[in-house]
């Protein structure tokens, strides 16, 4: 097939008759632009109109479609208004039809004696079987047909209809071409799965006798068609990213490393094997004349700021500077302190750059990292911004990366100097990501994990409390604090809300310095200024105060070894990541440590899986899989931002065992149909491909 063949399915949905100007925008907002657009918007689930079933035969929690005569309905009000209607068939079985939204007019569509066919979940009720707001018509004299195939049901288009999308999406479909004209995977790369065409076809319009669990589940032969071109055109996409990223030429950085002994030398602890190996595979990529773009992952507290400030001096020793970008001012400051504490005495200097750095401070923050005599640079995306000038960007160091926007990463890879060479990237994260998710959505980077903890660390013990037995926990802190020992607690909003069931910290913050009047208690929410959170972290981390009350800024990077005790309110409001996070705040020292996570009953099914999943394991690679499993990518890579991994059809988790033959699918057709590849990347990503591994 020819690569230069122009691609169908890119006509505007305006072309589609019944799509006017309005219909088109909301269609539109949901990104429903062309008729391709239509074919990839899939059903998220199918209803069997195919056949009726004996009201007799209804079994609760089966959907089904009946077909019977209408014996009463009537209205009433008792609580809400109601609308009940009684429904027999020749099968002698009764059925109750449930309205709480409807309209007067309705009424005369339920006379006795009207036939009705209905179709909706069967469920207990006060005098039998029961189906609410079933989906219904009333049935002329002539036999109504019953519907050949299963009838899709589509994920809600706000403004369209769901008959009115059924309708644009099947005459769309009609519009979709054979298979020589959509198919762009070779048959002999395709093996045993259907053609895109006759998958299609099948997931929006699948026969009565389809395996509606396996379409359920999403594992059908024509799911899976559609999820390998997918993860196949997102792979390619990433691929292609690092081989254009490899192209341009980087600064080699492949001096004696004098500076990074000195440094190693000067550290008041030893490194663990596992930092030291991430070294040296950082060193081995900072000695080649192309760029760099490596992950760093690492539990809570394993060092990787060491293994950043490591590879910052082995930048400053070939004479260029390093940055290292942190996606908030606390854990930004923190970073910066470490920075300076370890590389001042070794003669390096270093700059502090953030939004709220102004005035005299800010000009000669700027002056200093344009004419280099700032060799380390830590800041906030403040460094990314128009008047921020490197002399000489030669390591770019990210934290936290999936917090930031692409354009972002993207303004601080273009910093590099006039000499057309690109900053090295070194990206590092403390939320481990999983294998299946590594493989995919960050196919473009090498990744390394400092898989090891330091000596000393004890594990955390972690219980889950009901809100009812805060007295009990005030009276742990009250002793906790007496034997010299600190404690954290954090709520997860600042002021209180009428609509959050939350206790907000501020009130949190008066409440239990009224009932610990013994303890020194301090205060840091996000709203604060930078110098006034600094005074009051500096002064728990001195041990000055016994108990910090804090909102989530402290998730990241704060240090307090003393503290051996942190409890989270509302635990059931956070993800599973957040939570691991913050409970890597404490089990710094030789203590033994507890985690609390209070929360509010009752609990939804996902909330006590999470709350499970943290009794049972301090692992973070287990925890990153279970997120996944849960939550899905786009959570766990704060995907809003960056469009990675916001797939239409394949799910990470479901299909992780396809990533093998996809990465091979992809190695062939670059190598034996570049144009193919183009137009894979095209269909399903477009212009959005640029920032996928920024």
């Amino acid at each position: 097939m020819s690569a230069a063949s122009p691609e169908p399915g890119r006509a505007p949905l305006t072309t589609l008759p019944g799509v006017g100007a309005q219909t088109a925008q909301r269609l539109a907002a949901r990104g429903l632009a062309t008729l391709q657009d239509l074919w990839l918007h899939l059903p998220r689930q199918y209803e069997d109109r195919t056949r009726l079933t004996p009201i007799r035969d209804l079994r609760p929690g089966v959907p089904a479609q009946v077909e019977g005569t209408v014996e009463a309905a009537e209205r009433g009000f008792r609580g809400r208004p109601v609308l009940r209607v009684a429904l027999r068939d020749a099968s002698g079985g009764a059925l109750l039809l449930r309205f709480f939204h409807f309209r007067a007019a309705q009424l005369a569509q339920f006379a006795p004696g009207t036939r009705l066919r209905a179709y909706g979940t069967p469920r207990p009720g006060p005098h039998g079987l029961e189906i609410v707001h079933p989906s219904y018509r009333a049935l002329g004299g002539d036999e109504a047909p019953l519907d050949e195939q299963l009838e899709p049901v589509y994920p809600q288009v706000e403004g369209v209809g769901p008959a009115l999308l059924r309708k644009l999406i099947a005459r769309a479909l009609e519009r979709l071409p054979g298979d020589d004209a959509l198919e762009l995977l070779p048959a002999a790369l395709r093996g045993e799965v259907p053609s895109l065409r006759a998958a299609l076809l099948y997931v929006h319009r699948p026969p009565p006798d389809a395996d509606l669990a396996a379409l359920s589940a999403g594992t059908h032969p024509a799911q899976r068609r559609l999820a390998i071109e997918e993860l196949l055109a997102h792979h390619l996409s990433l691929r292609r990213q690092r081989i254009a990223w490899q192209r341009h030429a980087a600064p080699a950085f492949d001096g004696p490393g004098a500076l990074a002994a000195r440094l190693e030398a000067s550290l008041p602890f030893a490194l663990t094997s596992a930092q030291r190996r991430v070294f040296a595979q950082v060193r081995d990529d900072l000695r080649r004349p192309r760029p760099m773009l490596r992950l760093v992952q690492g539990d809570v507290g394993s060092g990787k700021t060491v293994v950043a400030a490591l590879a910052a001096t082995l930048a400053v020793e070939a004479g260029a500077q390093a940055a290292l970008m942190a996606p908030t001012e606390l854990l930004a400051e923190q970073h910066f302190a470490s920075l300076q504490g370890w590389l001042r005495p070794l003669g390096v200097e270093t700059a502090w750059l953030a939004g709220k750095v102004s005035g005299k401070a800010r000009a000669r923050a700027l002056e200093a990292i344009a004419d280099g005599s700032a060799q380390v640079v830590v800041g906030t995306h403040a460094l990314m911004q128009e008047g921020v000038a490197f002399r000489r960007l030669g390591l770019a160091i990210i934290d936290e990366q999936h917090r930031f926007g692409v354009h972002q990463r993207l303004a601080l890879r273009d910093k590099g100097g006039d000499d057309g060479l690109l900053p090295h990237q070194l990206v590092m994260t403390a939320t481990p990501i999983p294998r299946t998710l590594a493989m995919s959505a960050y196919a473009d980077l090498d990744v390394s994990a400092i898989d090891e903890l330091p000596p000393g660390r004890t594990p955390v013990r972690t219980v889950a409390l009901g809100a009812h037995r805060r007295p009990e926990l005030i009276d742990r802190i009250r002793a906790a604090c007496a034997q010299g020992r600190q404690a954290y607690w954090v709520c997860t909003l600042i002021d209180d809300s009428d609509e959050v069931v939350a206790q907000a910290a501020q009130s949190t913050f008066e409440q239990l310095q009224a009932a610990l009047p013994q303890v020194r208690v301090g205060l840091v929410h996000g709203r604060m200024k930078a110098a006034e959170k600094q005074a009051v972290m500096r002064a728990f981390k001195d041990g000055a105060l016994g108990l910090l009350v804090a909102t989530t800024v402290i998730e990241v990077g704060v240090d307090v070894p003393n503290a051996s005790l942190m409890v989270v309110e509302n635990a059931e409001r956070l993800g599973l990541a957040q939570l691991h996070q913050l409970r890597g705040r404490v089990g710094r020292g030789a203590s033994a440590s507890s985690c609390v996570l209070l929360y509010q009953p009752p609990l939804s099914r996902l909330a006590r899986e999470r709350l499970a999943t943290m009794r049972e394991t301090n692992d973070g690679f287990v925890i990153a899989e279970r997120d996944l499993a849960l939550r899905g990518p786009g959570e766990l890579l704060g995907t809003r931002q960056t469009g990675i991994a916001s797939f239409r059809v394949a799910d990470l988790v479901r299909d992780a065992a396809l990533l093998p033959q996809v990465h091979a699918l992809a190695e062939r057709l670059q190598a034996e149909a570049p144009g193919v590849a183009d137009r894979l990347v095209e269909r399903w990503i477009g212009g959005a491909s640029r920032y996928a591994a920024a």
